[in-house]
């Protein structure tokens, strides 16, 4: 077992500074992937690349329980000044996701009184529809015990679950003619392809977890030829099959594609990684609390394949994500990285006799 010392508050904050510092837009995740690797590895971890470029680190500590602590390395576009100012580090992804992630890379290393296995995880493609770096874990086969998704959820909160996600491309095709001709022309059967889907959805609300909400995400194409990509969020009891096969038969002459589909996704109060991490934030002298999101994570593939223990936890404000004021608050960062230390002893304890 490595004796190296604790990592400190100073190298906390040095990290995630040094991750911020780094541009990693989806599919330019490299350059940070290999800055990872080297600090895994200095902290003594074992630590590779795997074939999509999902930095991996991981430590043995003997018999025990597997956990997986998975978050991305990929940012939104855009790159607000990296800056330090009254206790906050402001740049892209200090939230989304790179705080959490840099929480867990700490809070594996300090760990000392867990036993068993702890892989940590820093994934590729998050903020792309596909999901490459959890898929890719999960095609591994690498089941682990448990699981802890790093997501802003705030240092005193614990995510439960997810929409999830229905993506949809309609692409319509016309004979040629005059613009006056009454038939319906392509862009007009695409507009009315939108207003179709919205009325087979029912109901919809971007703000309630149990609705499906949908956006019109890209609308292209002329009188002969045009095409629209439709995305919905979905409600844990959404029939994705029956829901795009009323679709296509009411905006025919049209086809729809599904380009991608992962389903929501939800654990109880009582699942042992949540019960950790709730008991680990009253150990910081904080309430608890408990919410489920309106948008998509890595935990929902995780979740469509492994039925494991798993929520999610990270510092810092989501509704900062991707916005040009994107910042984190340092002492709440480094409070995170103790409730998942203290979260990890806790799932060691509950879960060790498997």
């Amino acid at each position: 077992m490595s004796t190296r010392p604790a990592v400190t508050s100073h190298d906390a904050v040095g990290l995630l500074r040094g991750m911020v510092e780094i541009p990693s837009e989806s599919y330019e995740e490299s350059r940070l992937a290999h800055y990872l690797l080297k600090v895994l590895e200095s902290w003594g971890f074992t630590a590779s690349l795997d074939r999509v470029g999902n930095v991996v680190g991981e430590i043995d500590r003997g018999p025990g329980p597997s956990v997986l602590l998975l978050g991305h390395m990929d940012t939104s576009a855009g790159r607000p000044e990296v800056r330090l100012a009254d206790g906050r580090l402001h740049g892209r992804g200090t939230v989304d996701a790179k705080g959490p992630l840099a929480a867990m890379l700490c809070a594996a290393a300090n760990a000392r009184t867990f036993r068993g296995r702890l892989r940590v995880v820093g994934a590729v493609e998050e903020e792309t529809p596909h999901s490459r770096g959890a898929t890719e874990i999960v095609r591994q086969g690498d089941r682990p015990d448990a699981v802890i998704v790093g997501e802003p959820s705030g240092v005193d909160a614990v995510v439960l679950g997810y929409k999830g996600r229905l993506d949809l491309q309609y692409d319509v095709r016309c004979a040629s003619t005059h613009p006056t001709n009454p038939q319906p022309h392509a862009t007009e059967l695409t507009v009315r392809a939108w207003h179709t889907l919205l009325d087979v959805l029912g109901p919809t609300s971007h703000h309630a977890f149990d609705r499906p909400g949908a956006t019109l995400t890209a609308l292209s194409g002329d009188l002969e030829t045009a095409s629209a990509r439709l995305t919905v969020r979905t409600s844990p009891d959404f029939d994705e099959n029956a829901f795009t096969e009323e679709l296509r038969r009411r905006v025919s002459p049209g086809d729809v594609t599904v380009v991608h589909s992962v389903p929501a996704c939800r654990v109880r109060r009582t699942d042992p990684v949540v019960k950790a991490l709730t008991r680990a934030i009253r150990g910081q002298r904080l309430s608890p609390r408990a919410k489920v999101k309106t948008a998509t994570s890595d935990m929902n593939t995780l979740a469509e394949h492994w039925d494991v223990p798993m929520a999610t936890y990270g510092p810092g404000d989501s509704a900062l994500d991707h916005s040009a004021d994107e910042h984190i608050v340092l002492s709440e960062y480094l409070r995170s990285i103790a409730v998942l230390s203290d979260a990890l002893d806790e799932l060691f304890l509950s879960l060790g006799h498997r």
